[in-house]
């Protein structure tokens, strides 16, 4: 190991790994994913974590998206430290709709660069590229002690910007098709080789959900995508690295009974009772990927014109089938922990079975393939969080994803 103390970062210390510590960030991973492969004996190495280890559930930061819930795994700390409260914002400074992919928009150093600050040798492999930017900020690749690539675009990588020339090459394996398992697979490979070849003291493994989006817990394709993990899985605790599989959100059906999508179109109700285009409505969801989720998630914000009753539309917006919780701006910055600048005059979230889209005309739902599954509400709050050595750790709602390196750490430096 490379350091010799504890590092801080975002008010909290973590301790001094004697061994590599790994979190490892299963994109879209409902818990009964993980129950329903096990009892069919398809994950072994994480039956014995299990049991062997420490095993518990966690809650995600709602929203219950990638992007916040990836940088809250990369701070140790909610959005509303460091800033990231959606894939999709509109910018305060201008006044547009745009993606929350820019490193502009962070507010708080990650812990991989604070730990590369203290001397650490640092990894972090992501299934997309629309997040390397983010949890690749403040790392330097000059000194050969910092990786930082996706799977994505691991045939274009350098040395100079991701420490490490063409990763494609490196690994021996092509470069993926972004809405393939194998997006995902590049990453626990990239992660088992750089763990033997590179010896880092902490690295990260986020993945894609396009496998959770497309098939349910007991679908085939979800039984071998996680059968696939566990053979990286067990390769990872094999070499001796203190281990956390933990998620950024659950997953949850979203559709009705004949397959198509269950969505109330917000926008569509908003130009009814205020006028069109009025108000505007933004689904942080939305990103690059729409083959996923068509822009359809259980979390959205709205902007209300200066002369709109909002406790008029919040009462009716709670009427609204489908809408579970209608909060003010004030209430969701307590609730939720959102930096307020970056989110509406009202929040809304909906139900298990149920999303919230704009206007109906607005969302190209051609790619959607199978039933919606989809995600971004309280229903999809709850995610596993495992360690492959046992330590003490509390349960959700205390126990949070962004926990996930504080813990590594704990168990990398027993």
């Amino acid at each position: 190991m490379t350091i010799q103390t504890p590092v801080e970062a975002n008010e909290r210390v973590y301790a001094t790994p004697k061994v590599c510590a790994i979190a490892i960030c299963l994109d879209g991973c409902e818990p009964e994913y993980l129950e329903v492969a096990i009892a069919k004996g398809l994950m072994p190495n994480l039956k014995r974590m299990r049991e062997t280890g420490t095993d518990r559930l966690a809650h995600s930061v709602i929203p219950s998206f990638t992007n916040p819930n990836n940088l809250s795994i990369a701070t140790g700390r909610p959005p509303s430290v460091h800033g990231i409260c959606g894939n999709y914002l509109i910018d305060p400074d201008t006044g547009e709709e745009v993606m929350m992919n820019d490193v502009r928009f962070l507010r708080a150093p990650t812990i991989f660069s604070q730990f590369y600050e203290a001397g650490a040798r640092v990894a972090m492999v992501t299934a997309k590229d629309k997040l390397r930017a983010l949890l690749g900020a403040g790392l330097k690749f000059d000194e050969d002690r910092a990786v930082a690539f996706s799977s994505e675009r691991s045939g274009e990588t350098t040395q100079a910007e991701h420490g490490i020339d063409n990763a494609s090459d490196w690994l021996g394996m092509p470069v993926p098709e972004v809405y393939s398992a194998e997006l995902s697979e590049f990453v626990f490979a990239a992660g088992v080789k750089l763990l033997k070849e590179w010896a880092p003291d902490v690295m990260y493994l986020s993945t894609t959900d396009y496998i959770q989006h497309k098939f349910a817990p007991e679908q085939q394709g979800a039984l071998d995508f996680y059968e696939m993990f566990d053979r990286y899985l067990g390769e990872l605790d094999a070499l001796g690295a203190a281990v956390v599989v933990t998620a950024d959100h659950g997953m949850k059906p979203k559709h009705n009974a004949d397959g198509s999508p269950s969505v109330v179109y917000v926008q569509d109700l908003m130009d009814e009772w205020l006028g069109e285009a009025a108000a505007r409505v933004i689904l942080p969801i939305t990103d690059p990927y729409v083959v996923h989720h068509g822009a359809l998630g259980s979390f959205a914000t709205a902007y209300l014109p200066e002369r709109a009753d909002q406790a008029d539309i919040m009462a009716k917006l709670n009427a609204t089938d489908g809408i579970t919780h209608v909060l003010t701006k004030a209430e969701a910055i307590e609730r939720f922990e959102l930096p307020g600048d970056r989110i509406g005059d009202i929040v809304m979230v909906s139900g298990e079975n149920i999303t919230i889209g704009t206007s109906a005309h607005r969302h190209d739902l051609a790619a959607l393939k199978e039933p919606l599954r989809s995600h971004g509400g309280l229903t999809e709050q709850e995610v596993p969080f495992i360690v492959n050595r046992k330590i003490e750790l509390p349960n959700a709602p205390v126990l949070r994803n962004f926990d996930a390196f504080f813990y590594a750490t704990v168990a990398a430096a027993l």
